[in-house]
């Protein structure tokens, strides 16, 4: 049967199963002889996790028999999952069960305690239609241990996910489209840096050592999902120091911060544990020694990042912040002779030289540091990712909107010609910036986790046959000391 008004692909088609295991296997025969490119199922469910209520859509993450067996995984069903939510439905990923007749009473709670989200009587028994194929499950909940079905809401319940079902449409439609065949290039190095895994480290130590809570000035790193980790275990990030109990235990983040801050620490006995990036207290040392000698010191950056505040504390009214290029004419030094340019060290490497290159022309007698501002691990994953945008349709940077070495990254794809996005996670993927991409290339910024940039290659996989393979500009091997107060004794 061909879809009309659905939103569907002119092309698809939809066939009706009816419930229960017997006429799901049978409709096998009928998917197959469509040789489809792909195969969804779609229809109402029973919730079972706790968190899932009447008309909410749940994208099976994979499906299996009542007796544990998974018949069918669905890999893209995070990509799925984050079209529905931008369509404005209320979407939970998981497992879903498949049982042969309907599951109430102690029989629902036992199979919520296997982990499963939802339960229906079709799906597990349709996967095999697939064959290899993409493949998703969609499923409305029409009711719930907690809200169980009763005769008098059925056609109200029933209405209401028959509504919900015609607004899939659209978001299967992406789906399909974005359906096929393609590369996936990853950029080497991405992902976490030395300095942001000794960051993430310190706060780790700290809980074993102190216990919880320990508390941290502004986020550890720029990285949503590693926030959210270690607060899970204990971590409390505040603004400000005020937001600290006295005599409590808190770490400074990678970013640095301005002298003050410490006094200010100092003065209400707070146990500081400083997880300063060992590249950002460089910039810090050479803004100390250079003001010190009577330098202006010209700080290349962008307003209101933590590493830049804490610089710019260094030495107040001696650091003047530099944004761009263009704003290089407008700058006043009390003696053009003794002028010295710091960076931040997550700047796009050939932004900052344009910046540079200008504070030459306007100072000529400005020298810079000893050796480069921009750390090692933001140069490598902007060389990184410039091989990898010379190949592909596309880049995706995996990494936080908060991130400045992350927004770098999607930034030099754009400015090589590369269509480039920086998403959170998996789900932030847009599938029509899938369609006709047939090479993704993959980086991550310094501070994201790798796992997520597993995902989104696994999510991918999900839309067909998919070919991986790393662009390498090398591997990094440094690593650096913890501080003393987390340092586990010799031998321990």
């Amino acid at each position: 049967m061909a879809a009309s008004r659905s939103g569907l692909p002119t092309d698809t088609v939809v066939i009706r199963t009816g419930m229960g295991p017997e006429r799901a296997s049978r409709a096998n025969q009928a998917v197959r002889a469509a040789k489809p490119d792909a195969v969804a199922v779609v229809g109402v469910a029973g919730g079972l996790a706790p968190r899932v209520r009447p008309g909410d859509v749940i994208v099976a993450s994979e499906v299996r028999t009542g007796d544990g067996t998974v018949t069918g995984r669905c890999p893209s069903a995070p990509l799925l999952a984050g079209e529905l939510r931008r369509a404005g439905l209320t979407v939970h990923v998981g497992p879903i069960v498949s049982v042969p007749r309907l599951a109430v009473g102690t029989a629902r709670a036992e199979l919520a305690a296997t982990g499963a989200i939802a339960v229906d009587m079709e799906s597990a028994y349709l996967s095999p239609s697939a064959a290899g194929r993409p493949f998703a499950v969609i499923r409305v909940i029409v009711d719930t241990a907690a809200e169980p079905l009763g005769r008098l809401d059925l056609a109200r319940r029933g209405l209401a996910g028959l509504r919900t079902l015609r607004r899939l449409g659209e978001p299967l439609g992406a789906w399909a489209a974005a359906v096929g065949q393609r590369r996936v290039l990853l950029a080497e190095p991405r992902a976490f840096c030395a300095g942001v895994e000794r960051a993430i480290e310190v706060v780790e130590r700290a809980l074993e050592i102190h216990g919880a809570p320990v508390y941290v000035r502004k986020q550890i790193v720029h990285n949503t999902h590693v926030v959210n980790d270690l607060a899970n275990r204990g971590a409390v990030f505040v603004d400000e120091l005020d937001e600290v109990p006295t005599g409590a235990t808190v770490v400074f983040s990678a970013h640095g911060v301005a002298p003050m801050v410490r006094t200010h620490a100092n003065d209400r006995q707070l146990s500081v544990i400083d997880a300063t990036c060992p590249l950002v207290e460089k910039v810090h040392a050479e803004a100390r020694r250079f003001t010190a000698r009577g330098d202006t010191v010209l700080l290349i950056g962008h307003s209101g990042h933590e590493e830049v505040d804490g610089t710019l504390g260094e030495a107040p009214g001696r650091i003047t912040l530099v944004e761009s290029a263009e704003a290089v004419g407008s700058i006043e030094v009390e003696d053009p002779e003794r002028v010295t340019y710091l960076m931040q060290t997550t700047l796009a490497v050939d932004e900052a030289e344009e910046v540079v290159d200008a504070l030459k022309d306007r100072f000529p007698a400005i020298v810079g540091p000893g050796s480069a501002d921009i750390c090692y691990a933001t140069s490598n994953r902007q060389n990184a990712v410039r091989r990898v945008a010379a190949e592909a349709d596309l880049v995706l940077v995996v990494g936080s909107e908060n991130s400045a070495n992350s927004r770098r990254l999607a930034e030099v794809s754009r400015r090589d010609g590369t269509e480039s996005h920086l998403v959170e996670s998996v789900d932030e993927v847009r599938l029509d910036w899938l369609v006709g991409a047939d090479t993704i290339g993959i980086s991550a910024g310094a501070s994201a986790p790798p796992d997520l940039v597993a995902a989104l290659s696994d999510a991918l996989a999900g839309l067909g046959a998919t070919s991986v393979s790393t662009r390498s500009i090398g591997t990094e091997s440094i690593a650096f000391t913890l501080p003393k107060e987390v340092r586990r004794p010799q031998g321990g």
